[in-house]
């Protein structure tokens, strides 16, 4: 099984720039050994099953819990029976088709 998913979470009472807690989730996500990507808007994550992918979330929210009265997350899943490596392997198929188009 591979669940992809993608998330934000972050706390709503801290000015502006809320970096500084949302770092202290990648740091987590980083130190479980699953594979992710960060980007601008939210994070990317790969499991090999739900219940790791719900604990990563979990996880996410007791790290804020301490810092935040308020706590704003989304969540997106993409979950299939098989695969694995399936952040690396959409990249690279949208990558041959690009490469199919311009030749």
């Amino acid at each position: 099984m591979s669940v992809l998913f993608e998330f934000a979470m972050f706390p709503t009472d801290k000015g502006e720039s809320v970096s500084k807690y949302v770092s202290k989730i990648i740091d987590m996500i980083d130190n479980s050994g699953v594979n992710y990507q960060l980007t601008p808007m939210g994070t990317i994550v790969e499991t090999d099953t739900m219940d790791e992918a719900l604990n990563i979330i979990k996880k996410s929210h007791e790290v804020l819990k301490p810092f935040s009265n308020r706590i704003y997350a989304t969540v997106t899943f993409d979950i299939r029976k098989s695969g694995k490596n399936r952040m690396k392997n959409k990249i690279h198929s949208i990558e041959n088709e690009l490469k199919k188009s311009f030749h």
